[in-house]
């Protein structure tokens, strides 16, 4: 591979200098993925209610339910694969399954409560 000049030592291009030529690492971005997951469902939950809330002839409260239940399923299992594919082969020691664990229970348990108290 030719590198730009600047990078490699004459022999070839190294791991560290294929990052500078990359970017930031995406193994780092586990906290942007995690807050934009919780904005996505932040976003699905308040359509829904303005749905239900401004056009209960046209969204009735079983149709809120099954939508907000069937959209935070797919966000969530997008959510799960974002995050082990971006941590996927990284050097580090730790990984995420805590973290995601407890960011889609909290989605989950956040969801069952709003069927329950608000589309019935």
């Amino acid at each position: 591979m030719t590198l730009p000049k600047g990078f490699g030592t004459g022999g070839g291009a190294s791991s560290s200098d294929v990052s500078k030529m990359i970017g930031k690492r995406v193994e780092d971005m586990v906290g942007l993925i995690t807050g934009a997951f919780v904005a996505l469902w932040a976003g699905t939950w308040g359509g829904v209610a303005v749905a239900t809330v401004y056009y209960p002839w046209a969204y009735p409260p079983p149709s809120a339910h099954f939508a907000l239940t069937v959209l935070t399923i797919i966000e969530a299992i997008g959510y799960l694969f974002s995050v082990k594919v971006v941590t996927e082969g990284t050097s580090k020691a730790k990984t995420y399954n805590g973290l995601i664990a407890g960011v889609i229970a909290a989605i989950a348990i956040a969801t069952l409560v709003t069927d329950c108290v608000f589309f019935g």
